[in-house]
């Protein structure tokens, strides 16, 4: 299995405090992320009586799964409760929402790793997608005189 990232949550977001978490899947889904069949595009992780939970990250149906399957279900995460009281007392305080941003491999378990996360403004989001034209501008330029 490749890395799955999160390209939008780089974009929308400031990320900030890393953490790796486990999560709780069916069989179906792991084969089916596995096979890179996940989407975290629209995730997010919510705190909920003391337990992260995934909430709107896609795994597509695998073809030999049951027809009663959910791709959008809310899937538990799996992390210590020092480092969730931490994660839950900074949301609560400062502003932040927590986002995952990869999706891998590790021992043969499936990892999410998620971020703090603080939304950008839209100028500051204008800002990098300008920044990023003239790079492409001037790398296309390099190249022509090359």
């Amino acid at each position: 299995m490749k890395k799955i990232i999160n390209r939008k949550a780089k974009f929308k977001y400031s990320l900030e405090d890393y953490l790796e978490t486990g999560v709780v899947l069916t069989g179906a889904e792991v084969k089916s992320i596995k096979s890179g069949r996940l989407s975290l595009g629209d995730a997010f992780v919510r705190v909920k009586d003391g337990e992260l939970f995934l909430v709107n990250a896609q795994v597509s149906a695998y073809q030999t799964a049951s027809e009663g399957y959910d791709p959008s279900r809310q899937r538990k995460l799996l992390a210590r409760k020092s480092e969730i009281q931490h994660l839950a007392k900074k949301i609560e305080t400062k502003g932040f929402t927590l986002v995952p941003t990869a999706a891998y491999t590790k021992r043969g378990n499936i990892k999410i790793e998620i971020a703090l996360g603080k939304g950008k403004k839209e100028y500051e989001k204008r800002d990098i997608i300008k920044r990023r034209d003239q790079q492409r501008e001037i790398d296309r330029e390099m190249k022509n005189l090359q």
